[in-house]
């Protein structure tokens, strides 16, 4: 499965494959100061689903609900993982995007609470995750994250990536109008985060090399401008 592999990059990613033990900090150098090492990363209108439409008259597709109910939780875990990390480091492209993830799992919200769809983070605080194996995507991120303020950056980075895959994958597996307008627009939040990061990890002297999309994608979107996501 596709988080599975993510698991894997990850270990790759962090220069080993086990879960449990901090990795050491690899390339790049240790930072001169996380608070004064700070690429802005703006923060992209907020995507919502078309207000005052009525439900559909076909109901999803079981593909649907299931993509539905992924993209919520991998939504939140982006979030989480980034508040921890500023908690950790104090870098402020952090805090950023994690308040645009706010907006992106939101509008996912919407979408569910429209379609009558369970709501798998309903009640859960930062961290906790219905899917055991996003849990342990938390878990191995924010781990990896611990080790050094680059590796933090190369995990948002990582999470940036993977997002913008598995957005383009829900987005092949529907043809609801709504659903593909609030997808569209997590695909620009999350293009515009990988630039943040690649050029964040830039200053710090880092070169990051793509794990889930082709090195031709990540090119193509980290070195192009920061796009208005707006509606």
């Amino acid at each position: 499965m596709q988080r599975k592999q993510f698991l894997r990059r990850l270990g790759a990613l962090a220069g080993s494959a086990a879960i449990g033990p901090l990795i050491a900090a690899c390339g790049g150098g240790d930072a001169a100061g996380p608070a004064s090492s700070s690429a802005s990363a703006s923060v992209p209108a907020a995507p919502t689903a078309p207000a005052g439409t009525q439900p559909t008259s076909d109901p999803l597709s079981p593909d649907e609900i299931a993509g539905l109910r992924f993209m919520r939780e991998e939504e939140k875990l982006a979030h989480d993982v980034y508040v921890a990390m500023d908690a950790l480091w104090g870098h402020r492209s952090f805090a950023n995007i994690a308040l645009s993830e706010t907006t992106h799992t939101q509008a996912i919200l919407a979408l569910i609470t429209k379609y009558a769809v369970d709501d798998p983070a309903a009640g859960k605080p930062a961290g906790v995750f219905e899917d055991p194996q996003l849990q342990a995507l938390y878990d191995t991120m924010v781990a990896a994250g611990a080790a050094s303020l680059v590796e933090a950056l190369k995990v948002g980075a990582l999470i940036e990536e993977t997002d913008i895959r598995d957005i383009e994958v829900r987005m092949a597996a529907t043809d609801a109008a709504d659903i593909l307008q609030v997808y569209d627009s997590l695909l620009c939040g999350s293009r515009n985060h990988l630039r943040a990061f690649n050029s964040a990890l830039l200053g710090q002297g880092v070169t990051y090399v793509a794990q889930v999309i082709s090195q031709q994608q990540w090119d193509a979107i980290a070195y192009s401008a920061h796009v208005s996501c707006g509606s």
